[in-house]
């Protein structure tokens, strides 16, 4: 069953901004889009490269590696190389702390 986990507190996040957490083995990329936040999974699915490294475009990550474009709300591919999505995960804030949640095996 899935569980919050705390990525850090909203004052460590800078906007355009992201901070990574590892959620149960994963590493997951959490990012502030001018105080909303949105998590998808560090890793891009075209081959193993970090999203957290890449160029924020509105709500667009670009894969620093070969400029794959994905969405950060959704986890689409939006463009070559890339064609298989990248999962996205639920976040919330509580008490000053920004949470992401997996719900994979919920």
């Amino acid at each position: 069953m899935g569980k919050w986990v705390n990525a850090a507190p909203v004052g460590a996040f800078a906007p355009n901004q992201c901070v990574v957490v590892d959620v149960d083995g994963i590493a997951v990329a959490v990012f502030n889009l001018e105080g909303e936040f949105l998590a998808i999974e560090d890793q891009c699915s075209h081959e193993e490269s970090t999203l957290s490294d890449g160029e924020i475009e509105g709500e667009t990550i670009i894969c620093p590696r070969h400029g794959a474009k994905f969405a950060l709300r959704t986890g689409e591919a939006l463009s070559a190389p890339a064609y298989e999505p990248v999962a996205t995960f639920r976040v919330r804030v509580a008490d000053g702390m920004v949470q992401v949640r997996d719900d994979r095996w919920d």
